[in-house]
């Protein structure tokens, strides 16, 4: 019987040490993250506008072609405002 209390004992010993490890562990990845994005934070890259400053021209048949496209679906309700190249 003592040996099974003391097995007991042990698991009980065993287990709360792997706990208080483990969240050790956590708090302290907790602030390695915190200190890291403190001193030295992501840079954010600038944003690529290529396509809205040097886009071509649509040809001027291919803009006849779509107007007349869109004038048929939708029987001349339809409006083109704006047509890019994508």
């Amino acid at each position: 019987m003592e040996n099974i209390e003391t097995a007991i004992l042990l698991m009980v010993v065993g287990m709360a040490t792997v706990f208080v490890i483990l969240l050790i562990v956590i708090y302290l990845g907790k602030l390695l993250i915190a200190l890291v994005n403190k001193y030295a934070p992501e840079e954010i890259a600038p944003v690529k506008r290529e396509a809205s400053q040097g886009s071509a021209p649509i040809p001027g048949n291919i803009l006849a072609a779509i107007t007349a496209a869109v004038n048929v679906v939708t029987h001349g309700k339809g409006k083109i405002t704006k047509v890019e190249k994508l």
